[in-house]
């Protein structure tokens, strides 16, 4: 290594919780055991496509190493690494799906840097106990998508694992992408994705499915020693403190989202950070034309029970799950109960400060969350974009506007009219808009805030840059070709979410016409 420090890992996962008696990659049932002992699958040509400066600041690692390409796409090791796959189940599309583990991520340690902890995961590194048939490798659209939307999210303000390092393979994967029986072969990557810890909530439940109490309870322990360590006491009064503290991470996170528009697309209980982190990028999306039934995954196409207006209810009923795993090292259900009722009170504290910031008023008052929901009911009605409108209510300003000409043709404040995908569905609501948008007026005037002030809070809580589907695929199709400044450019505009960005414009335009159906750009299977 060139850099200045040299990596320090500690590994406590592996340490203090029962490995695996088997190591390599051979398929098989994993019982009595947290992790299983495997190693990433050299690859024929690693290359660096992208990576975070920010992470690799905050790890102490060196891009420019000439190694560091061989260790981050599985070719090597630095000292200190034991990579490992850790072993869990999950709640699937609401059914229990049994053993499920790291299928295709593998974890390289637990890295110190700066008094913080940070595993590293490399995900498309090759088959584990856990693939389940499968090759255990990522093709290179899922992982620019992944990578991108670490870092989006991150600058975004919401709780997620970051993304280190997107390293081309050399080699081809074979993925059908709409599962349609026309596979093809693709360009492989490896991501390196960070956090302080990839426990999730069906790391509990396979345990307690099997009625491993042992191990149950010293996943439990070792949890709230590692990753929650400010909290106190010990046996159920402690456990019961670590539960509530994950329901109101939830909380915080799921509000978050839906701040933003943001639409997880695969929220099965495998895929729930027990540290509130959004985590797993797969058929990810962010709302476009408003529409709470909207779901960027195909495979929950029918059913759309990961839909975007759902999320809330899907991440109460996912903690209940986790609740259920637990219930064994509890005499009541009681403190469990007081968790999940701890979610609910959480969650609506969130979403009242949200909407307040959100249409910047100043503080909640009676009636503010009918005055949210009629504009919601607006936006759904016309079709209109969720991010552009939100960012458009701050762009106006409402004491130079004459609301009451707009009825009889005069056209909307300019950043308004941008927001429509239809004229239809704008003549449908310009009544009503114009009426909602005089009451909001009155309201915003009554805040206490200057126009200035008002439009502040509202630019910090509204961004005026997501990470569309539609932008990632150009970036994708790019990299296809060759050409990874399309990763790096959108990379450097996330960073900036909230900033108006001269020059940028392209990257905060609504949805264009082309991108309605295709592949990539509005709905994806869980391999893209």
């Amino acid at each position: 290594m060139n850099n200045t420090r040299i990596p320090q890992f500690d590994n406590r996962f592996l340490h203090e919780l029962p490995g695996d008696s088997e190591a390599g990659p051979r398929r098989r049932e994993v019982l009595g055991a947290a992790w299983s002992s495997v190693m990433p699958t050299p690859v024929a040509a690693p290359s660096v496509l992208a990576y975070s400066p920010e992470v690799a600041d905050l790890l102490g690692l060196d891009v420019q190493d000439p190694g560091f390409a061989e260790v981050f796409g599985g070719n090597a090791l630095y000292a200190g690494m034991q990579p490992w796959a850790a072993n869990y189940g999950g709640h699937q599309f609401g059914h229990w799906a049994g053993q499920l583990g790291d299928g295709r991520a593998i974890s390289l340690g637990e890295l110190l840097a700066d008094g913080r902890r940070w595993e590293l995961q490399l995900k498309g590194a090759g088959p584990t106990p856990y693939s389940r048939g499968a090759d255990g490798r990522a093709v290179l659209r899922s992982s620019i998508r992944e990578f991108l939307c670490s870092e989006a999210m991150h600058h975004l303000g919401i709780p997620t694992t970051r993304a280190l390092s997107l390293v081309s393979t050399g080699d081809a994967v074979v993925r059908d992408m709409f599962y349609d029986g026309h596979p093809q072969a693709e360009p492989g990557a490896v991501v390196c994705r960070v956090a302080p810890s990839f426990i999730r909530f069906g790391s509990f439940e396979l345990p307690a499915s099997r009625g491993d109490l042992p191990l149950l309870r010293q996943l439990v322990e070792f949890c709230i020693a590692r990753d929650y360590p400010e909290l106190g006491g010990s046996g159920e009064v402690l456990y019961a403190d670590w539960f509530r503290q994950v329901c109101t991470r939830t909380a915080v996170l799921v509000a978050q989202w839906m701040r933003v528009g943001f639409v997880h697309g695969v929220m099965n209980t495998d895929n729930m950070s027990i540290l509130g982190l959004t985590l797993d990028y797969g058929p990810y999306g962010w709302v476009e034309n408003y529409d709470p039934d909207w779901t960027p995954n195909t495979t929950d196409a029918k059913g759309r029970r990961y839909r975007f207006g759902a999320q809330v209810a899907v991440a109460y009923w996912n903690l209940v799950r986790l609740a259920q795993a637990l219930s064994p090292l509890f005499a009541d259900v009681a403190p469990l109960q007081a968790g999940l009722d701890a979610f609910r009170d959480r969650h609506a504290a969130e979403e009242r400060a949200h909407l307040v910031a959100k249409l910047g008023l100043g503080t909640f008052r009676e009636g503010d969350d009918a005055l949210m929901a009629q504009f919601q009911q607006l936006l759904q009605d016309g079709e209109m974009d969720m991010t552009l409108a939100f960012r458009a209510l701050g762009d106006i300003d409402l004491a130079d506007i004459d609301l009451t000409d707009i009825d009889s043709g005069r056209p909307l404040p300019a950043p308004l009219e941008e927001a429509f995908y239809s004229a239809q569905a704008r003549e449908r609501v310009l009544p009503a808009l114009v009426e909602w948008l005089q009451r909001y007026a009155v309201r915003a005037a009554d805040s206490g805030q200057s126009a200035q002030q008002r439009r502040a809070v509202m630019q910090a809580a509204n961004p005026r840059y997501v990470l569309r589907n539609w932008l990632a695929q150009q970036a994708i199709d790019r990299a296809e070709q060759g050409d990874t400044a399309g990763i790096t450019d959108l990379l450097e505009v996330m960073r900036h979410p909230y900033d108006e960005q001269p020059g940028r414009e392209a990257f905060a335009a609504k949805r264009p016409e082309w991108a309605r159906e295709r592949a990539g750009c509005s709905m994806l299977s869980c391999s893209s």
